[in-house]
């Protein structure tokens, strides 16, 4: 049956909201979610290969410390200054431009023999991955009817923990007959050939189509929308001035306006108050664990249940909020989550009771965290989405830095790992009381 044609003024999300599910909507939130795990296992993958890199470039224990956060910190910059260009040129291709600079500049790193080009190579790979998680997290809310938003932002963000999962199963096949150099061999070309899929598959966001109207901007839309089994379009709506001539800080403005400025500064808050405990989880607690007498076979359950629960926590929390109120549940994840670690810091030293407690600290916590990124994308509208997403992200890795190594210097002093988790429990009990004030369905 030939769709009907509608009048330019019918609201495209509108369209997006009535009927069921396409095939092609499932299609682009399995899309983004695989990029996003490709991403998590390209990122993590120095967790695994940094001693034997360390070996073969003769890198000091200082310098290949400097090495693991580069990419993190390129991360932070392609969040807050690449990622706000989809708003102004386009989520498809900023996505496509972050898979190339990602598989390329892996595919490099896997040939590199000096500790310059590997540092500047990490870098360029962090900015891709940040560029990619808050254009990817605006994408998937956009295609999204309004019921399963939410859902679909936590399926897309929850590729990079499981991609991270999955670095330490793939390193046991690839690392004795490849070496560290296989394994980036192999998540560039992978990315590579994802990139050739984006490219194909994955279609422009219609709002910015209809906002910015770039040429043959009705017929890129009514495919997009036959292909959504949705009624086309009659005429693109009336151009407004403000969409040709936006900026990438005319948008940064905008997150401060009248309407904006006190959730931006909530949300901000928020995700620095998480990364700081969320990074301080994943650099200490196999160390914390041996610290206090256990194996380091222990210390690595520890670390893998915790991400399980993660990743358990993040699919809970998408289907919790297809019924309840997002920021609502976000709160109860964060404020619990901050509760158990006030448990696991009170609890007697017993294996059983702290890896139960880790598992179940992960799945609150995680869950709670990754349903920040729908809080971000559903607070701001469409033509400023990407922005607001990566400065939140971006500016919250700043407590990625934080609280590792305030960790260090707590542990350095001879503080216990219960006081070490009494102290990281305030910032996520603190994210969760600023999520409810966020006010976000």
């Amino acid at each position: 049956m030939v769709n009907t044609a509608q009048p330019a003024n019918d609201s495209l999300s509108s369209l997006i909201d009535k009927g069921s599910v396409s095939a092609l909507q499932i299609t682009i939130i399995i899309l983004c979610m695989i990029l996003n795990m490709l991403d998590g296992f390209d990122i993590t993958a120095m967790s695994i290969v940094n001693t034997a890199v360390a070996s073969e470039l003769q890198i000091t224990p200082d310098r290949l410390g400097l090495l693991s956060s580069a990419a993190l910190f390129g991360m932070a910059c392609g969040a807050m200054f690449l990622a706000p260009l989809s708003d102004i040129f386009g989520r498809k291709r900023v996505i496509l431009t972050s898979v190339l600079m990602i598989s390329i500049s892996i595919i490099l790193t896997a040939n590199t023999s000096s500790y310059a080009s590997f540092f500047v190579l990490r870098i360029i790979s962090g900015l891709g991955v940040g560029a990619m998680l808050a254009s990817q997290a605006a994408l998937a809310i956009e295609y999204s009817p309004e019921r399963f938003k939410a859902l679909s932002v936590t399926l897309v963000t929850s590729g990079y923990p499981l991609g991270g999962m999955f670095t330490a199963v793939i390193g046991d096949f690839i690392m004795p007959e490849y070496g560290w150099r296989g394994m980036f061999w192999f998540g560039g070309v992978l990315t590579l050939l994802m990139g050739i899929l984006v490219f194909l598959v994955l279609p422009e966001s219609l709002n910015y189509l209809s906002r910015r109207q770039p040429a043959n901007a009705l017929q890129k839309i009514n495919k997009i929308l036959q292909k959504l089994g949705k009624p086309l379009l009659a005429a693109l709506p009336p151009l407004q001035e403000e969409n040709t001539q936006g900026s990438a800080l005319g948008n940064f403005k905008t997150m401060f306006a009248e309407e904006y400025w006190r959730k931006t500064v909530l949300l901000w808050t928020t995700f620095l108050l998480c990364f700081s405990t969320l990074y301080f989880l994943f650099t200490w607690i196999p160390a914390l664990m041996e610290f206090s007498g256990f194996t380091p076979e222990t210390g690595r359950t520890a670390f893998f249940l915790f991400n399980l629960g993660g990743v358990i926590g993040i699919y809970m929390l998408g289907i919790i909020s297809t019924t309840y109120k997002l920021s609502n549940i976000v709160c109860s994840f964060l404020f619990f989550a901050g509760l158990l670690l006030i448990a696991f810091a009170a609890s007697p030293n017993e294996e059983l009771i702290l890896l139960s407690l880790v598992f179940f600290i992960g799945l609150l916590f995680q869950g709670g965290f990754t349903g920040l990124y729908a809080v971000a994308a559903k607070v701001y509208p469409a033509d400023i989405r990407s922005t607001g997403v990566g400065w939140s992200i971006g500016l919250g890795r700043i407590g990625a830095v934080i609280g590792p190594g305030l960790a260090g210097f707590m542990i350095a002093a001879g503080l216990s790992m219960s006081v070490n988790f009494y102290i990281f429990a305030v910032p996520v009990v603190l994210a969760g009381i600023i999520a409810f004030r966020l006010h976000v369905r």
